[in-house]
């Protein structure tokens, strides 16, 4: 995300200024500050009845044909579990029901900035898949074999499901 030059309440270039402990961009004309806040995403750790987790070969930017875990942004008056659902059936057409929540987790990425991922875990009853543009491939794993997944984030959901797991 780029940060704003010019003030959107006034016009005015913008300058930097420390803010409530941190370098912030800020309006000298009308002191408006630039707060860049994160942007809100739900991932969902999907286990089918037999528990094979699914994962999805991504067809976009970011991590570009890396395999991952379905998620998502989430949109305005959305609440976490309901956008952690609706971008599982966008992108694979499964429909599921939330287990627990996974964890919460602040990640920083080049092309959005920001993100606050709340990972849940969620289970299917039908493992029938149809992907969209957003995937390259889509596919339930027993735990040994997993594509490799690269993503720092998605790897770190994955251990944590694990602990959970174990404490059950």
């Amino acid at each position: 995300m780029r940060p704003y030059s010019f003030c959107p309440l006034c016009s005015t270039r913008l300058d930097n200024a420390m803010i409530d402990g941190r370098d912030r961009m800020f309006c000298p004309a009308c002191s408006w500050v630039h707060y860049i806040n994160p942007l809100p995403v739900a991932v969902a750790y999907t286990l089918n009845k037999n528990s094979e987790l699914l994962v999805i070969r991504r067809a976009h930017e970011p991590a570009l044909n890396e395999w991952a875990l379905p998620g998502g942004f989430l949109e305005a008056g959305e609440e976490p579990h309901e956008g952690c659902l609706r971008e599982l059936m966008e992108e694979t057409s499964l429909t599921g029901t939330i287990d627990q929540m996974i964890g919460i987790y602040h990640h920083e990425v080049e092309l959005y900035g920001s993100l606050l991922v709340v990972a849940y875990r969620v289970m299917v009853n039908d493992d029938a898949i149809t992907i969209n543009h957003e995937l390259f491939d889509a596919g339930f794993f027993a735990s040994h074999r997993i594509p490799e997944i690269r993503i720092p984030l998605h790897q770190q959901i994955i251990r944590d499901a694990s602990v959970l797991e174990s404490g059950r």
